[in-house]
């Protein structure tokens, strides 16, 4: 299994950053100078909802910081992931648990099994991708 079984066309893409706006941005750092923190932020910039979740921070940029996606209380459309490729399988089974609706997992972030898992739950898969850099070039 490789990251082109999980490749989506800008098609699709586009269709899920017009689509879904709430995000839960899996690893996101309070420092501004991280990759996960500049996304995040540009993103709602952009007028995304940003949940941060991170067990080590209760607030990122003025946002309440969740332990995990099962303590996040609002719907969740899109799990952006941040975090080393080991831990998504935990992640896709809490992203299943709350109902999120596309698992997105940012460049250098693979793992082909849990992403099948993912998308045998009916979640959207993206892998190995970044969703600032889809959203700069398909939404301009």
């Amino acid at each position: 299994m490789s990251t082109a079984e999980f490749a989506l066309t800008d098609a699709e893409r586009l269709r899920i950053l017009r689509e879904y706006k709430r995000i839960a941005v899996v690893g996101m750092s309070p420092k501004e100078e991280r990759p996960s923190n500049f996304v995040a932020m540009y993103m709602a910039h952009h007028g995304y909802e940003i949940t941060p979740v991170n067990p080590g921070h209760s607030q990122i940029e003025g946002l309440k910081c969740y332990r995990s996606l099962r303590e996040v209380p609002q719907p969740i459309e899109i799990v952006d992931v941040f975090r080393d490729s080991s831990a998504v399988p935990g992640v896709v089974e809490d992203a299943i648990e709350v109902g999120a609706k596309v698992l997105w997992l940012q460049v250098g972030v693979v793992h082909a099994e849990a992403a099948q898992r993912a998308k045998d739950a009916g979640l959207i898969v993206v892998m190995d991708r970044c969703i600032k850099v889809d959203h700069a070039r398909l939404m301009r």
